[in-house]
């Protein structure tokens, strides 16, 4: 969707586009206006689709990239980290795969018909799994049409009644200080709790989010067991990963 823009809301487009993020307090202080005229404004670019709003602010849409647009990028990499990762499913196996293009590899190598149980808040990767014969189990939840996930209280609490083997979640960023992170604050929250019911915890990605930082921290790089990934991260992540007892798999 297209918008004209005034001149004031320009200019707030290029703050969040440097920043990533604004909070209504401070754009009101910024442009001398009305909270009342900054939450327009931020409707108005979010209706547009520039942007998300948050609790006291909003964030940059694209920081939250529509699945179909992530799942032309680095396909050769996350096929190979998809196929790693699905190698360390045993029979027999309770695991959870959230959604994302780097897990739904994941689901597309489980071989068919494989004696395991895969509970899922994605729909992509449900349909994934019907086709190859594995016992499959959705959550409930909020469809969200841009990642195809279900989200939201009813997730999260379907999720804390169950116990798995493994999860494998991706993550939009992995710093040493911050963990790792995801733009959405719903998807975070399924995250933390899938790790909460997990006996290992496996966190899938391709080399474009090592020193990468989201707004929201799901967990800190001591609370994984394994990164899949498709090269190593520089020294100093890799040090702080081996520090915390990250074991790093590289595809």
């Amino acid at each position: 969707m297209t918008m004209n823009m005034n001149e004031r809301q320009k200019q707030l487009l290029e703050l969040l586009e440097s920043s990533g993020e604004v909070k209504v307090a401070g754009l009101k202080e910024t442009f001398g206006v009305t909270e009342m005229t900054v939450r327009r404004d931020l409707e108005k670019l979010e209706l547009a689709g520039y942007v998300k709003r948050t609790f006291g602010g909003a964030i940059l849409a694209s920081r939250d990239v529509a699945l179909q647009e992530r799942s032309f990028v680095m396909t050769d990499e996350k096929n190979r980290i998809g196929r790693a990762a699905a190698a360390l499913v045993q029979e027999n196996d309770s695991i959870f795969i959230d959604g994302g293009t780097t897990t739904l590899y994941v689901a597309r190598h489980l071989k068919a018909g494989k004696n395991i149980t895969v509970v899922t808040n994605a729909l992509n990767i449900a349909l994934e799994l019907l086709e190859k014969g594995i016992t499959t189990v959705v959550t409930g939840g909020m469809a969200m049409e841009a990642t195809s996930t279900l989200v939201g209280p009813g997730t999260v609490e379907a999720i804390g009644k169950m116990a798995f083997d493994r999860v494998f979640l991706g993550s939009t960023g992995i710093t040493a200080k911050h963990g790792f992170s995801n733009s959405n604050m719903y998807e975070a929250e399924i995250k933390r709790t899938a790790i909460k019911q997990a006996a290992e915890v496996n966190v899938v990605v391709d080399r474009t989010k090592f020193g990468a930082k989201e707004l929201f921290s799901f967990a800190s790089l001591h609370e994984a067991h394994r990164v899949v990934c498709d090269r190593l991260p520089e020294q100093d992540l890799l040090e702080a990963c081996r520090e915390s007892g990250l074991e790093l798999l590289e595809a």
